[in-house]
């Protein structure tokens, strides 16, 4: 991972750490996935997620507009952040968006939904994917591909490469 700061000509800004970006993400509750509609216009939703191990996580029902987006188009943006002018730390991932198949990895990722959002987010896994009241949902994992966070204490962005 490559770290580099833009500092917005702030220059007493201070790159934000990896460590800090994903303490973040970890502990947020809500975020914004971008995808593209087949007619290339962008489609933003609010879902909740996970951030573990170095990717994000996240499902969604097959009748719904983001899966059918992500069935032609695999690249997203996911946000997080603190909806304030001054403070806090907003995040943004790039990636691709891929499907986890492995029903191991599936059960451990709806224990740790349940345990992030309580018991009212508890998914079964059943032939690949969660299913909960309702009904099948693919999980997706963005593993980054290019990250940013955008401090607001004083002002700065940092970009991660990976």
């Amino acid at each position: 991972m490559v770290q580099t700061k833009l500092s917005f000509n702030v220059p007493e800004a201070e790159p934000t750490s990896w460590e800090a970006a994903t303490a973040a993400w970890e502990r947020a509750e809500l975020y914004w996935l971008t995808t593209v509609r087949a007619s290339g216009q962008p489609n933003v939703s609010p879902l909740i997620g996970l951030f573990h191990e170095g990717a994000f996580y996240f499902c969604t029902g097959e009748g719904e507009q983001k899966y059918r987006n992500l069935e032609l188009n695999p690249q997203v943006a996911v946000t997080t952040g603190a909806n304030s002018l001054r403070s806090g730390l907003d995040l943004v991932i790039e990636g691709s968006a891929v499907v986890v198949a492995g029903e191991d990895k599936l059960r451990r990722l709806a224990e740790l939904f349940e345990h992030k959002y309580t018991s009212e987010w508890h998914f079964d896994v059943a032939d690949g994917a969660f299913k909960g009241e309702g009904g099948r949902a693919p999980v997706f994992e963005v593993v980054p591909a290019k990250a940013f966070a955008f401090a607001k204490d004083t002002y700065g962005q940092t970009r991660f490469t990976f």
